[in-house]
């Protein structure tokens, strides 16, 4: 019992790390309707322009001013130059817009902080905390209370805010929010720019983990079975959606792994959205979308 309570436990606080990057995926989808598959690239450049900063001398604090002023320009940016000469095309011409902008970020960012791997140190012990008998990891806890303070802050936003009540406007109707005057341009602005901030949260944290490298990108991948199973329009969806996908794919390393080999963790959570697709193509959270003919 010891062995299963460690490894769910392990597995719901290492699912917190998904659902920091599902986050990002979920603001942009309520407020746009793209799925943003630049995502990934945005938190390799907002953490490898943060490890830059500290490496070039500049305090933990003060490196989040330029960082975040960075993620800032680079919504404006894209949606002066992407989004807003693309108002009204399908959602596969977003999509792929994205891709192409996914590889320019990287590409901006190999050519001006290089290639090399970058150790982070953002004083979170990896050390073991003892609860009784059950062994868990400081880092995943501190992690994993991170995502629950995040999600608290942006429910804050979007429920007491003049900002979130627009955003919310726009996720439900864009046109009816065009006609009593929000600026749809503005809005993309802002929620880029926290989709950008949450990425550079969770760009800090996985960078921590393995290093701030061109791999990092690539955790977006792990993040598509999260928005499968929670829902891509909630961000409460991409919590508990990221808490699933940990417990399971770490409970079935544990038990299922040693009949066939291990590495269950690699594609298990893809196996686990594949059933979801069949059950639920929604997710759990997901809004159901309704075509009137």
């Amino acid at each position: 019992m010891t062995l299963f309570l460690e490894t769910l436990i392990g597995g719901l606080l290492a699912g917190t790390m998904y659902s920091l990057v599902a986050i990002g995926f979920v603001l942009i989808y309520k407020a746009s309707g793209v799925f943003n598959f630049a995502q990934g690239s945005i938190l390799l450049f907002s953490a490898l322009l943060f490890v830059t900063l500290l490496e070039a001398g500049i305090p933990f604090a003060l490196a989040l001013i330029p960082t975040i002023a960075a993620i800032a320009i680079m919504a404006v940016l894209i949606e002066w130059w992407v989004l807003r000469p693309l108002t009204n095309r399908s959602a596969m011409t977003l999509f792929m817009a994205t891709l192409g902008l996914s590889y320019v970020v990287e590409g901006v960012a190999q050519g001006a902080m290089g290639a090399n791997v970058h150790a982070l140190d953002i004083g979170i012990p990896d050390l073991p905390i003892f609860v009784g008998d059950l062994l868990i990891s400081q880092f995943d806890l501190v992690a994993a209370i991170t995502a629950i303070a995040l999600v608290a802050i942006l429910a804050l936003i979007f429920d007491r805010t003049r900002i979130g009540i627009s955003l919310r406007a726009v996720a439900d109707d864009t046109r009816a929010a065009l006609s009593v005057g929000i600026n749809l341009n503005r809005i993309w602005q802002i929620v880029w720019t926290v989709a950008g901030i949450t990425g550079l949260v969770a760009g800090l944290l996985w960078g921590a983990r393995q290093g701030v490298q061109f791999s990092l990108s690539l955790v977006v991948l792990k993040a598509l079975p999260v928005l499968i199973i929670g829902g891509f329009t909630s961000i409460f969806g991409a919590i508990i959606g990221g808490l699933i996908v940990g417990a399971s794919e770490n409970l079935a390393e544990a038990y299922i792994g040693p009949y066939i080999g291990g590495g269950i963790t690699s594609w298990f959570a893809y196996f686990l959205a594949l059933l979801f697709l069949f059950i639920r193509p929604t997710g759990i959270f997901g809004e159901r979308t309704i075509q009137r003919v």
